[in-house]
């Protein structure tokens, strides 16, 4: 019997998708939930998995648009698993044995390269170095195609044309109608960062063994944010036609890096959160982007964004806008700087921030108001602290 794979929804009002990936070759056999497509929304990428064991018969190329509900494939599934299904898999992943004739070896692909199965049969049959090999595919996998242009000697030799993923598309164009469709503007402050440095040097170490998550500046810096949306509502709020909508909540989105480009999941009522659960909830959040498994509902909604080009070396930036919210702030690497402090020229590790707003809604004392708000927060941690403490928290001896 053919089973015909139809697109799931991926999350409401997406009406297609496009396939970014097969992750499987026509007339391939699959198992009953293996990944054998990744498959891009305006919103996010996700894996299609294999509804039924069988042979396989793609129906849909890369970059094909196919509608929610589109056949993408047939799977045969009275197809037998062939008897060499187990043995192919091990033939790429274990050593070859050795051989009496003299000559080359065949490569051996161990399990942990980044490999379609095709692409590793290749490097197994032509006694290819994988790390010879630059990965084309998604996560920086090594397709049919990056062997072939290996062979044929043209491998880092030409440039390629490759069409954009329907949500880097997406982001593009927001992006775009952000700097086109609001006032935005950005003010910059600048941070001493000694005190809360000061504080993870000495807490650090018994903040992760007692909780399993390090002590890092982002919980700092929602924490202050949470503190001063509530201050300035004006900064937590969103035009919609003819009003402006301002939240008694804070939901505030953290961009972080994965595979996929920039993502911005969310941590939900932060304002409610202790130092711990921020980090928490962060981290559960990033190991999901980075493992491309990040859900639609982790990143929809969100009320104010934060975003560290400091892990990147950035010094300064004017961040662009999230929409549709009206702020978002930007953090920056931390150099240490000769500034006055009583008097005195000291040496101090100092961070620029930079906050982006719209003005049609938030005027430049609200925004000047709420980053210096931000900045003393942050100067002063030991208050911040003690606002967002865990119970038994190793900050105890703080409230002394």
């Amino acid at each position: 019997m053919a089973l015909e794979m139809k697109v799931p929804s991926p999350g409401e009002s997406i009406t297609e998708v496009e396939i970014a990936q097969w992750l499987v070759e026509d007339g391939d056999y699959v198992e009953k939930d293996q990944a054998i497509a990744e498959v891009d929304s305006d919103k996010a990428t996700l894996e299609l998995p294999a509804e039924e064991a069988g042979i396989i018969t793609l129906k849909a190329e890369e970059g094909d648009a196919v509608q929610v509900g589109g056949v993408v494939c047939l799977i045969d599934t009275d197809a037998e698993k062939p008897a060499d299904f187990e043995s192919k898999t091990e033939a790429v992943s274990q050593p070859d044995a050795a051989v009496p004739n003299p000559g080359p070896a065949k490569a051996t692909v161990d399990k942990n390269v980044k490999a379609t199965p095709v692409a590793k049969e290749m490097i197994a049959a032509n006694a290819i170095n994988p790390s010879d090999i630059k990965g084309s595919g998604s996560n920086g996998k090594i397709t049919k195609k990056d062997i072939g242009l290996y062979l044929n000697g043209a491998e880092g030799k030409q440039g390629e044309r490759k069409k954009m993923s329907m949500l880097r598309r997406k982001v593009a164009k927001r992006l775009v109608a952000v700097k086109n469709e609001t006032a935005m503007l950005t003010t910059f402050n600048e941070v001493d960062m000694k005190p809360i440095m000061d504080i993870r040097a000495v807490y650090k170490e018994a903040f992760k063994e007692k909780h399993g998550v390090g002590l890092g500046f982002m919980s700092f810096f929602t924490k202050a944010v949470t503190n001063g949306l509530k201050e300035f509502p004006a900064v937590n709020s969103m035009i919609d036609g003819d009003y402006m909508v301002s939240y008694d909540f804070a939901d505030i989105g953290i961009a972080v890096s994965s595979p996929k480009g920039l993502m911005v999941p969310v941590v939900r009522e932060a304002q409610e959160m202790s130092l711990v659960e921020i980090e928490t909830e962060i981290k559960r959040l990033a190991i999901k982007a980075r493992d491309g498994k990040i859900d639609l509902s982790d990143m929809e909604g969100g009320t104010f964004t934060i975003t560290n080009g400091g892990v990147f070396g950035s010094m300064l930036s004017t961040p662009i806008i999230n929409p549709p919210q009206s702020a978002i702030l930007g953090m920056h690497n931390i150099v240490e700087r000769p500034v006055a402090i009583d008097g005195k020229v000291e040496i101090r590790p100092i961070m620029y921030v930079a906050l982006s707003y719209d003005h049609r809604i938030i005027d430049g004392s609200e925004s000047v108001s709420f980053l210096k708000m931000v900045k003393e927060q942050l100067e002063n941690p030991k208050e911040l602290i003690l606002q967002a403490m865990a119970a038994n928290d190793v900050f105890d001896d703080l409230k002394a």
